[in-house]
C-alpha cells in the first residue's frame, strides 16, 4: 500500500487509520486523497486483521473542508473533465463509505464541509464534538450540495435540512447529531484518549467510555419557525415567508439566502426535494452528478469560486442575478442524464 503525502495511511492492533494530510488547505480534498482512500479501504476490507477503520484530520483546523474547488474552478474553465472525473470517483468512494462492511469511525472535529461530509456522514460510527463546524455550503459558489448531501439533508427532521442547504450556514456537532450527519458526542479535548481507546479496546467500548450527551442543538430549538418558512413551494416563496416572521434568526436567514446563487437555489431545492423520494445514497449520489456535471457549464460556478477563492473580492455577479429570474427550464437543466452518467 503506498503511502501518498496528502492522505496518511497506517494500521495500529486492527485499526486501519486514514489521516487526511494537507492541514493548510484543512485538508480540502484532491484525487491521490480520493484514489488513496479508496485503495486503503478496499485492501482492508478483504483482510481479516482490519477490524475497524477511522478517519482523522491533520492538524487543528478540522477533519476536512470539502473539495480542492479552485482545481474545480481552472478544470471548469478548461471544459470541466478532471472535475468530473473527480466527481465520479469521489462520489464512488462516497457510497462505498455508506455500504463499507467494518465499523468505519469518523472523527468529525472543526471544519467539516462539502466534501469533508461525503467521506464522514456516511460512516457507521460519526462522532461529533463541541468544536464540530459541518455545513454543506455550496449554493455560495454557484454549487449543488454533493457528495450524498442532499441524501442527508432531505431526511433531517422537518426542514432543517433545507435551512442548512439554502443558507450554506454551519452548524455544530449537536445540530449535526440532532440532523442525522452523526451518531456520537465526543468532546474536543477527550479525542486523543478516545482514539488510543479504539486502538486498545475497539470502539465500541471506547463510546461507552467517552461518548456524552449532546448539548441541546440550536437549530432543533428554532425547528418551529424552519418548518414553517421552508414549506413553501419555490425559494421566493420561502423568503418571503422568512422576511416576514417575527424570529430575527428567520429574517437573517433569508438575508443570507439572498447573497447566495439565484439558480443554485432554485436546484438545490429541487435536488432536496427529489431526494426525499429516492430509495438509495447510489440514486441520489447519480443525481447529484448530474447537478454537478450541469453546474460546470454554468456561470454562476466559475463566477462564485472567482469571487469567493480566487480574487476574493466576496461579490459575485450571479446570472440569473435574482431569484425571480431563475426559471423552471434553468433547473431542469441540471437533472438531464450525465454523459456518461455514473454507475456502481
Amino acid at each position: 500500500m503506498t503511502e501518498n503525502e496528502d492522505v496518511l495511511v497506517s494500521v495500529r492492533n486492527g485499526v486501519g487509520i486514514l489521516t487526511l494530510n494537507r492541514p493548510k488547505a484543512i485538508n480540502s480534498l484532491n484525487d491521490a486523497m480520493v484514489a488513496g482512500m479508496s485503495t486503503a479501504l478496499h485492501a482492508w476490507e478483504n483482510d481479516d486483521a482490519i477490524h475497524t477503520v477511522l478517519l482523522t484530520g491533520a492538524g487543528e483546523r478540522g477533519l476536512c473542508a470539502g473539495g480542492d474547488v479552485v482545481a474545480l474552478y481552472h478544470s471548469a474553465k478548461a471544459g470541466g473533465a478532471d472535475a468530473r472525473r473527480f466527481w465520479y470517483d469521489e462520489y464512488l468512494l462516497n457510497a462505498y463509505i455508506g455500504s463499507y462492511p467494518k465499523p468505519y469511525v469518523a472523527l468529525m472535529d472543526g471544519i467539516v464541509m462539502g466534501g469533508g461530509v461525503g467521506v464522514a456522514a456516511h460512516g457507521s460510527v460519526r462522532v461529533a464534538t463541541d468544536t464540530t463546524k459541518m455545513a454543506m455550503p455550496e449554493v455560495g459558489i454557484g454549487f449543488i450540495p454533493d457528495v450524498g448531501g442532499t441524501y442527508l439533508l432531505s431526511r433531517t427532521p422537518g426542514a432543517l435540512g433545507l435551512h442548512a442547504a439554502l443558507t450554506g450556514a454551519p452548524f455544530t456537532g449537536a445540530d449535526a447529531i440532532a440532523m442525522g450527519f452523526a451518531d456520537h458526542y465526543v468532546p474536543h479535548d477527550k479525542l486523543a484518549d478516545f482514539t488510543e481507546a479504539i486502538v486498545a479496546d475497539g470502539v465500541e467500548n471506547a463510546l461507552a467510555v467517552y461518548a456524552v450527551d449532546p448539548p441541546a442543538g440550536g437549530l432543533q430549538e428554532q425547528q418551529g419557525w424552519i418548518d414553517e418558512c421552508y414549506a413553501g413551494d419555490t425559494v421566493a416563496d420561502i423568503v418571503a415567508a422568512l422576511r416576514g416572521h417575527d424570529e430575527q434568526a428567520a429574517r437573517d436567514a433569508a438575508n443570507l439566502i439572498e447573497t447566495r446563487s439565484p439558480v443554485s437555489l432554485a436546484v438545490t431545492l429541487e435536488a432536496v426535494r427529489r431526494a426525499a423520494k429516492l430509495d438509495t445514497l447510489e440514486d441520489v449520489l447519480r443525481q447529484e452528478y448530474r447537478t454537478s456535471c450541469a453546474s460546470l457549464k454554468s456561470h454562476d460556478f466559475v463566477e462564485g469560486i472567482r469571487a469567493q477563492l480566487v480574487d476574493k473580492d466576496r461579490n459575485p455577479q450571479w446570472s440569473p442575478a435574482s431569484i425571480a429570474e431563475v426559471t423552471a427550464a434553468d433547473v431542469d437543466a441540471y437533472f438531464v442524464p450525465a454523459d456518461p452518467d455514473l454507475t456502481f
